[in-house]
């Protein structure tokens, strides 16, 4: 059920808060809601994860993680040393 809600918010966030969803191609009332709904969430563990990245999750082993860390680290070091 949706509820009219009257805000006072100044004016140049209003309108950039419309150039920004009209650019995502959003209204700004779900926007807002979003973002309210985003702050209020008790347990992170309510978002929902789509089925396609719960199947993804695990398959970089840590391990790889931290070499390609410490490639970037040296690479970086040459490139600025």
């Amino acid at each position: 059920m949706n509820t009219k809600l009257t805000l006072n918010i100044e004016k140049h966030v209003i309108e950039d808060a419309k150039a920004y969803a009209k650019i995502n191609k959003i209204s700004l009332s779900q926007l807002v809601e979003n973002y309210l709904s985003s702050l209020t969430r008790k347990n992170k563990k309510d978002i929902e994860v789509s089925p396609l990245v719960e199947s993804l999750t695990g398959i970089i082993p840590s391990d790889s993680v931290n070499d390609h860390k410490e490639d970037y680290y040296d690479y970086l070091n040459r490139k600025y040393s």
